[in-house]
């Protein structure tokens, strides 16, 4: 089987910081992207020329049009992936009795029910090579409540239950199934708390916010051959965060 693995969201942010992480690791990395194309051909003919025999593609998908999920996943059963990463991700704040149904339904498509479905058409050649590695990065928002993150939370969340079953079913047969929850982490998508940051930044034990490449770089060890027993477990990567009770002195 080869060692190649497909990243959604990959385009940019911590997306492409993981590309980055498994092409450096050797890894041939597929990734998909929806509106960052020129950023995303970019990075993919920066690794080629970086990594010498490492291949890396960016594909067009845009994770919240169901058809166009399932001509992509269609077209790549089979294929024979080593390794699946759902990276991509959509917020949505709102107090829940201010909620738009249609706005928490996209949330899920992209955040829960993308995943559902790549997850699936990756997985039977997996299970017939008896290896194969999946990782969902979730978020530490379906661990501890927050007001204002129920929509994007319950997407979280049932990324994580459904994770965690696919693990136990696919244990045998060598797949291990992961969560990341990453606390904060600085990237463009928090440009809108930047207000905010300082006293964000005092309340986690670490003192800042995550860096895209320490997330990468847990991926990129849950690909690994020594990371081979770890399966079904949510990792935080919070710098503290959700060890500590939410009450300050």
């Amino acid at each position: 089987m080869s060692r190649r693995i497909l990243v959604t969201g990959g385009g940019k942010g911590v997306g492409a910081a993981i590309v980055r992480s498994l092409a450096q690791a050797g890894y041939d990395v597929d990734f998909t992207y929806r509106t960052s194309a020129d950023a995303a051909q970019a990075l993919a003919q920066e690794l080629v020329d970086a990594h010498t025999g490492v291949s890396v593609n960016g594909f067009a998908l845009d994770l919240s049009d169901k058809d166009a999920i399932e001509a992509f996943c269609e077209r790549i059963e089979g294929e024979g992936y080593y390794g699946f990463v759902h990276n991509a991700g959509q917020p949505y704040d709102a107090l829940t009795a201010m909620m738009a149904q249609e706005k928490a339904e996209a949330a899920m498509q992209v955040n829960f029910w993308a995943f559902t479905r790549l997850a699936k058409a990756l997985m039977r050649t997996m299970l017939r090579a008896r290896e194969g590695r999946i990782v969902a990065i979730g978020s530490v928002a379906a661990l501890q409540a927050t007001a204002g993150n129920a929509a994007y939370a319950a997407s979280k969340g049932a990324l994580i239950s459904y994770a965690r079953t696919l693990a136990i079913e696919t244990a045998k047969r060598g797949v291990s199934v992961n969560v990341i929850a990453p606390g904060f982490i600085d990237t463009d998508m928090m440009a809108s708390y930047e207000a905010y940051r300082e006293n964000m930044e005092k309340q986690i034990p670490a003192g800042r916010f995550a860096r895209p490449e320490e997330v990468a770089g847990l991926t990129a060890f849950l690909m690994s051959e020594p990371a081979g027993y770890i399966t079904g477990a949510v990792l935080p990567i919070d710098g503290g965060l959700t060890a500590m009770i939410g009450v300050h002195r």
